[in-house]
């Protein structure tokens, strides 16, 4: 009856415990005990390979991949693997169209909750991301790094026939 109970709070949406220091509410007390320790710093598991410390398990089995290269989890549709299944997930929506995310200003639909933020920030006009050297804003932090090239001559794209440089990879494509 208690599982059942608990089951029942992800159709009703009820999360009765209560973080005290965030607010942050869980459907089950195990949830919030495992939030807490974000609060604390506290990192108890380790990557035995580059010693990178985790608030959790499942966050170190994530990372272990990294090293190993495993991809567990393979798209049915293109065959393409990745390390969770949560990020398998929103691969999908590009093969089912589903795009789950909306704008409440202008309704335009994304398939990332990325994209959605990033998008609302042509409502808002918020730059967050500032250039040091120049001080001009912009919307995404990518978009601030091709622009830090401008000051550091980086060229990190090379034509593998002419051996010719560039600053985007969109820029090299159009000139092969």
């Amino acid at each position: 009856k208690s599982v059942l109970n608990v089951h029942e709070r992800i159709h009703t949406g009820e999360k009765p415990h209560c973080c005290t220091v965030c607010g942050k509410q869980f459907r089950t007390n195990n949830s919030l005990k495992k939030h807490v320790i974000i609060h604390t710093g506290e990192k108890p598991y380790s990557c035995t390979v580059c010693e990178k410390q985790f608030v959790t398990k499942s966050a170190l089995i994530v990372h272990e991949r990294k090293h190993t290269g495993e991809k567990p989890y393979s798209c049915t549709v293109c065959g393409k693997q990745f390390v969770t299944n949560g990020v398998l997930k929103m691969h999908e929506r590009i093969h089912t169209g589903e795009k789950p995310y909306s704008c409440i200003v202008c309704e335009k639909e994304f398939r990332w909750r990325t994209q959605l933020n990033v998008h609302e920030r042509t409502h808002s006009g918020e730059k967050p991301y500032n250039c040091t050297d120049c001080r001009k804003q912009f919307v995404t932090k990518s978009v601030l790094k091709v622009h830090q090239r401008k000051h550091t001559g980086e060229k990190p794209y090379s034509c593998t026939v002419c051996g010719k440089q560039f600053v985007t990879n969109n820029v090299l494509k159009i000139h092969e």
